[in-house]
């Protein structure tokens, strides 16, 4: 069964949905989670458009989100009785899908366990979907949990 379960997470209700599918997992198979945050070229450009500060200054802010985002989902997963740890990856010259795919592979995970929007049509097409190329690269099973609706 599933005992090293991947568990990408960006602090957003679709994400939340995904980490709570993977405690129950883990509960049920007694295994455990990494959870893997990444500062990717997008989010740090987001926060550019969205503030003033100087570089430094942005990849320190980005950085500490993310901290803080692995922290609180970690005080979720203890509080479960689950054992896991975190990954902070801050490489701006990889994306999303291909950190979480490479941590799968270091770690050699059993299941990635990924919040998804579920959207269609020309809103995915605009937006792509990080979840979806995890789930064509990945070499092992990826479990996608869609976000109940208006989460989206």
């Amino acid at each position: 069964m599933y005992q090293k379960i991947l568990v990408p997470i960006d602090g957003s209700p679709t994400s939340e949905s995904g980490l709570r599918e993977a405690i129950r997992i883990a509960q049920t198979t007694h295994g455990r989670l990494r959870l893997i945050h990444v500062v990717d070229e997008l989010s740090f450009a987001f926060t550019a458009d969205a503030y003033s500060y100087h570089a430094g200054q942005l990849l320190d802010l980005v950085r500490k989100n993310g901290a803080e985002v692995l922290e609180h989902a970690l005080g979720q997963v203890k509080a479960a009785g689950v054992e896991a740890d975190t990954v902070l990856h801050e490489n701006l010259d990889r994306t999303v899908k291909q950190r979480v795919l490479d941590e799968s592979l270091s770690w050699k995970a059993d299941l990635i366990v990924i919040g998804t929007h579920g959207r269609r049509g020309p809103s995915r097409l605009v937006l792509g979907s990080s979840a979806e190329g995890i789930m064509r690269g990945a070499t092992v099973p990826v479990l996608l949990v869609r976000a109940p609706e208006g989460n989206a």
